[in-house]
């Protein structure tokens, strides 16, 4: 009978590790899917927040500036200038005449999935607002502090 039991109990070593191995590879599949998504998301609500900050930069600061795209890329880091639409409403209007300014922005991402590279499109996100002051100075000559330059992150002491 002891040798009945013993070659049951040798039949079974391993089985631990198979079973691990095979639920392993669902668990980190579905972790790695869920880190995935949510970083698209991230991307996702940036995204439309850029646009809010555009938008806002927009209507308080000189037409076609510079700037404005700047901050937007400096928010988001995947976002390049061209991935950037600012619209002034009527076509070709300055800062006394546009009576609205519209900022929006699409995106494509490539998903850090192994083995499956993708990429997703972000939605088409745009803000517009109604024309504020449009202009970097003030009645006095002050500097619109929003106008400003984005100030570029400092390097890390070594």
């Amino acid at each position: 009978m002891a040798t009945r039991n013993t070659s049951k109990i040798s039949r079974q070593r391993g089985v631990a590790a198979v079973e691990f191995a095979l639920l392993a590879i669902i668990f980190f599949s579905l972790l790695i899917g869920i880190m995935e998504m949510a970083r698209v998301l991230f991307y996702v609500n940036t995204a439309a927040e850029v646009t809010r900050l555009g938008a806002r930069m927009a209507v308080v600061c000189d037409v076609n500036d510079t700037d404005i795209k700047a901050r937007m890329v400096n928010m988001l880091g995947v976002l390049q200038a061209g991935d950037i639409t600012v619209t002034y409403a009527p076509n070709l209007c300055t800062a006394s005449t546009c009576e609205s300014v519209t900022v929006s922005v699409s995106k494509q991402v490539q998903t850090f999935i192994p083995f499956v590279p993708l990429t997703a499109s972000l939605p088409s996100f745009s803000t517009t607002l109604t024309r504020e002051s449009m202009a970097s100075t003030g009645p006095g000559g002050e500097a619109n502090p929003v106008c400003a330059p984005p100030i570029s992150p400092s390097p890390t002491p070594p």
